[in-house]
């Protein structure tokens, strides 16, 4: 029983290559709209359209922080389950509250950027102000998290 509980951790496989898989599509998509993005600003100089061609970068920063999300959540799973990997002093991963404290933070980017995308289309004063709200008070829950949890 002791070696099938041991080689159980084998089963964190699944996730991680899944992940990387969806990073790797998401960063090649990312890629696909970044240079359709740049031709159509090519094609649109000097048009009322040029404008709207650089706000389209917006939603593609969006798509590499969530490819980013997940290629950390891939790395983060195989160094915790699997075995040690060289990564940047930055993205070394110790425990699960470490995983759980980065991938917090590029929530808190990705809701950044959902906010300036909001606010871009901005439509009504009020659910512009609610949705800041709820963005504020979720990245608040979260750096406190990632701040008070990890103590003993």
């Amino acid at each position: 029983m002791n070696a099938l509980l041991s080689n159980s951790r084998y089963l964190a496989i699944i996730p991680v290559l899944v992940s990387l898989l969806a990073s790797a599509a998401a960063f090649i998509w990312g890629g696909y709209r970044t240079i359709a993005v740049i031709l159509h600003m090519i094609y649109t100089v000097g048009t009322p359209e040029e404008g709207h061609a650089i706000i389209e970068l917006i939603p593609i920063m969006d798509t590499f922080l969530i490819a980013t999300a997940l290629l950390i959540f891939s790395q983060g799973m195989y160094e915790l389950f699997i075995g040690k990997v060289e990564f940047p002093g930055w993205l070394e991963i110790h425990d699960l509250h470490d995983l759980k404290s980065k991938l917090g933070s590029v929530i808190i980017l990705v809701m950044a950027v959902a906010f300036l995308e909001n606010l871009i289309a901005w439509q009504s004063a009020w659910e512009t102000f609610l949705f800041a709200a709820a963005i504020a008070l979720v990245s608040a829950v979260l750096i406190a998290f990632s701040y008070f949890m990890g103590r003993d």
